[in-house]
């Protein structure tokens, strides 16, 4: 790869991972759904909510769980049948097309609703939390979609949009997105960006996962260090290898 490239565009090109290579914290995914909800909760305590103001849901990324169960498609599997069931609300994050936002739907309303105390937007977008993210799946919306199935009008849209509910995909469409979370997204990109350089500096670009815990970081990490080692494991920037001395991260050379 082109080293003149910017390192947030290697840092999220998403790689195969090599054979032999696991992961960190990979555990036997024999107990299935429960595994993976579990996984979800525990990965959600690592979000750091007073950096936000308690403002934003606990957004986990889906490929953090690939951190920790070595099946993707149970994985892949067990979220849609999550999201299905309407207990968790997945979103396309922006910053990277293979980077998708898991958030549990009840917090998701929850500090919604908490941003629209007072504002006018309100009323849309409890008929929006209702009528669309209640019942439909879907990571993004087409006009048509929200006019004629969902019955929405012209000026809500506009409210949605206003709102933070919904954001501009192209022209006539939607994304289906999380209000206020620039700032999420700034912090991580940032973060993730130091906490690889960490590792890809070290000798031989290589670190044990407990070392890199307890270094002291800099002001460009604001997340707990163990929610970006989820990530960058999880993407496959890093391999993550069991060692008699611990697990052993290594950077993965473009």
């Amino acid at each position: 790869m082109n080293r003149k490239r910017s390192l947030i565009s290697d840092t999220f090109n998403l790689k195969k991972r090599r054979n032999g290579s696991e992961k960190f914290g990979a555990v036997s995914d024999k107990d299935g759904p429960t595994d993976i909800k579990s996984t979800l909760e525990y990965l959600m305590t690592l979000f750091p909510r007073k950096l936000f103001n308690d403002a934003l849901p606990q957004i986990v990324l889906k490929h953090q769980l690939y951190s920790i169960h070595n099946d993707k498609t149970l994985v892949d599997k067990e979220v849609s049948k999550l999201r299905e069931s309407g207990e968790l609300l997945m979103f396309q994050l922006g910053f990277d097309a293979e980077a998708f936002g898991l958030i549990f739907c009840s917090d998701y309303k929850a500090k919604v609703l908490a941003g629209e105390e007072g504002k006018a937007t309100r009323t849309a977008v409890e008929k929006f939390l209702e009528k669309v993210v209640s019942s439909c799946t879907d990571l993004s919306f087409s006009k048509d979609k929200i006019l004629r199935e969902f019955l929405f009008t012209d000026s809500e849209i506009t409210l949605l949009v206003k709102s933070g509910v919904l954001t501009v995909r192209d022209a006539g469409s939607w994304w289906l997105s999380i209000p206020n979370s620039g700032k999420f997204t700034k912090y991580f990109v940032q973060g993730r960006k130091a906490v690889l350089g960490m590792v890809k500096k070290a000798k031989y670009s290589e670190v044990l996962q407990a070392d890199l815990e307890e270094r002291r970081t800099t002001s460009h990490v604001k997340f707990p260090i163990k929610y970006h080692i989820h990530d960058i494991v999880g993407a496959e920037l890093v391999e993550s290898i069991p060692t008699t001395s611990g697990t052993l991260l290594r950077f993965v050379d473009s």
